[in-house]
């Protein structure tokens, strides 16, 4: 106990030597949590709050453009600029290069004749179908020429498609209206009052949005809970730049041989990095769910909500601690300099993350990475926590990420034992 106790107190003094180690393990992964959890929170709040720019040119004089433009403005989801209606597309698209706005549509002219003439001929197609009228001489639809969508480059095409399928939605409600109206019209020979276009306009169905979860909480997971324990992940595996470096240190430095010739054995050595360096996961993951549960709040971000079997958490925690540093310990047992150490660990860890689905989210992989996903322990890690932090689940909910990790962390530190021996340091 005594050689262990001595072991792990020299290991904890080279690790608070190497400030640049600490700088990677602690400062770096806080900074991206931040950076990264308030970006993709504004994000979420400039689809799902803020209104988003719109220049709006409506080159039509018709009922239907000033209903479409009325739509548009009830979607709640544009701050709309009206601009006047003989603006050329040029100058609209130099007005969307100043990033005046990142969007704008431009409403053609005679766009309200063709929409009344499409809805006459639907209108007369309805009721033939229904037997009230033969009559078929104006049934023939015209082409309504397009509605132009202006956008900036910079918009990715997720982006795009929400917007374009808000503007899809107020033309079918136009369209809707106009047709409603002519059939009221052919079979009354009166315009549809006011109170009734009203009545069916008003009788959408509501949506209403759960996030599933296991315990049965309907609490809707926002940008901190999915990038807290992402990073996390991420600090722990980068101990691969101090740990990594330390065994080849003691490689090159002859301290494995001097250690042979002790009356002590090399695997309490390896079982001391094991612990120093399990409590430096632990309190990787420590500051940073401090950081989420009191920091974020006083900037403005959404404050991280733990999982309710804190026993779990911290049994995952612990796992995924001890996986990294067998992964450390591969890296530094096979690395013959430190620079090796560092440019392996570094670019393998940032390959496993995104392979594993801490970069991009794994559902949105092509269906050739989803097998190689599962061979990313950081795949594993991230199952697990989200199953705590998102899912809301406990310890039995999460066996089967849990299982993988193990036997991910079991290979590493067999690979690590035939390392050593061969290279008869054991």
């Amino acid at each position: 106990m005594y050689k262990l106790r001595a072991t792990i107190l020299k290991d904890l003094q080279i690790l608070t030597r190497d400030r640049v180690g600490m700088i990677v393990m602690f400062v770096m992964p806080i900074i991206l949590a931040i950076v990264i959890t308030a970006t993709q929170n504004s994000t979420f709040e400039l689809v799902n709050k803020n209104k988003v720019p719109l220049l709006l040119c409506n080159k039509d004089t018709g009922n239907a453009s000033l209903q479409l433009v009325n739509s548009i403005e009830k979607l709640g989801m544009f701050q709309i600029q009206k601009i006047v209606s003989n603006e050329t597309e040029e100058k609209l698209a130099k007005r969307i290069h100043e990033k005046e706005a990142l969007i704008a549509v431009i409403i053609p002219p005679d766009f309200s004749n063709k929409v009344e003439l499409n809805a006459n001929a639907t209108a007369i197609k309805a009721l033939n179908n229904l037997g009230f009228q033969n009559d078929t001489l104006k049934m023939n639809q015209v082409t309504i020429q397009p509605i132009s969508f202006l956008y900036h480059p910079i918009l990715q095409v997720s982006f795009r498609q929400s917007v374009q399928s808000a503007l899809f939605s107020a033309i079918q409600i136009v369209q809707s209206k106009k047709v409603l109206n002519k059939i009221y019209f052919l079979l009354n020979e009166t315009s549809l009052p006011e109170t009734l276009e009203s009545n069916i306009s008003n009788t959408n169905i509501a949506i209403n949005e759960i996030a599933v979860s296991i315990d049965g909480t309907k609490t809707i997971p926002n940008a901190t809970q999915h990038n807290i324990p992402a990073w996390t992940i991420f600090a722990m595996f980068f101990i691969v730049i101090s740990l990594g470096s330390n065994i080849v240190r003691e490689k090159l430095s002859g301290s494995f041989i001097r250690l042979k010739t002790l009356p002590s054995s090399y695997l309490i050595t390896l079982f001391s990095k094991q612990i120093t360096y399990l409590f430096v996961t632990l309190l990787q993951a420590s500051v940073i769910f401090a950081i989420g549960i009191w920091l974020f709040p006083l900037m403005g971000l959404p404050k991280l909500n733990l999982p309710l079997d804190l026993m779990s958490l911290f049994v995952v925690t612990f796992i995924c601690g001890w996986c990294a540093i067998s992964f450390a310990m591969c890296v530094g047992v096979y690395s013959e300099t430190q620079e090796q150490a560092n440019g392996i660990g570094a670019v393998s860890v940032v390959l496993m993350a995104a392979i594993g689905g801490l970069l991009v989210p794994s559902f949105a992989m092509p269906e050739s990475f989803q097998q190689i996903m599962k061979l990313s322990p950081l795949h594993w890690c991230l199952e697990a926590f989200y199953g705590l932090f998102l899912e809301r689940g406990k310890l039995s909910d999460i066996l089967l990420s849990i299982i993988p990790l193990l036997a991910i962390t079991i290979l590493f530190q067999l690979i690590v034992f035939i390392g050593l021996k061969k290279k008869n340091l054991i």
